[in-house]
């Protein structure tokens, strides 16, 4: 007597069903969702965005602002590093930079400081007491190719005297003289002009905010994401090569 063949058919449907891209959606959709879950309660006190599968099984993606770490459910481990395929190709800096190219698609930027009218778009949050901001301020200064729209992020538990700085450019009767006077160090120690202050700051801290920028300087250069003063990079990406990170 012959066997039946519904459990055969059974099989067969169950493993195209496990093959289907659909159900593959469903399980990265299950996995983030318990990775998440593990996530916030083995470390309850991380501040985070939104949770990713990543192309390493059992290792899920954790967006931190502009920041991008690792997460280990199984093992509940966090990993502060970057993921390299085998062509060489960090896909950490990959993935971070499309995230934070994303971001700026709908950027204020009648709200910045705009310095210059060149064909290099070089959209900065900078502090004008950051030695590293500085740095990459006067190589951009020097140039005659670049439109900068800057904006303000103060750390003033670090720099004190930074907060004052910015209002005062913001509300300077010319911003652009103002800012290069504090950026190259005129009012260091020094006490700084009389200003009636126009409250810009405030709306710079609120979208710097918005876009999960929590230090300085950062940079998007042609819409490439640059984080730090890596001005070797930065001229990479003005002459049309290179890859932010």
């Amino acid at each position: 007597m012959k066997k039946p063949m519904i459990p055969l058919l059974i099989l067969l449907l169950t493993l195209i069903t496990l093959q289907s891209p659909a159900f593959a959606a469903k399980q990265d959709e299950s996995g983030v969702s318990g990775a998440t879950a593990t996530l916030k309660m083995t470390f309850p006190r991380l501040e985070f965005d939104s949770v990713h599968a990543t192309p390493v099984e059992g290792v899920y993606e954790v967006v931190s602002g502009d920041r991008i770490i690792y997460f280990v459910p199984r093992s509940q481990h966090l990993i502060y590093g970057e993921i390299w395929d085998a062509q060489g190709q960090s896909l950490t800096r990959t993935r971070q930079a499309q995230m934070m190219a994303d971001r700026i698609k709908d950027l204020p930027l009648e709200k910045a400081l705009k310095i210059g009218d060149g064909k290099n778009v070089v959209i900065e949050i900078t502090d004008p007491d950051c030695p590293f901001c500085r740095k990459a301020s006067e190589f951009l200064s020097e140039r005659d190719d670049v439109t900068r729209y800057i904006y303000f992020y103060p750390l003033t538990r670090i720099h004190p005297e930074a907060e004052a700085k910015v209002r005062y450019i913001l509300s300077a009767k010319n911003p652009a003289e103002a800012y290069e006077d504090v950026m190259r160090g005129r009012y260091d120690g020094r006490a700084l002009p009389q200003f009636e202050d126009n409250r810009q700051l405030e709306i710079h801290q609120e979208i710097v905010t918005n876009l999960g920028v929590r230090g300085t300087p950062k940079f998007w250069v042609n819409g490439t994401y640059l984080s730090g003063a890596d001005l070797q990079a930065m001229e990479k990406l003005m002459n049309g090569s290179g890859q932010g990170r």
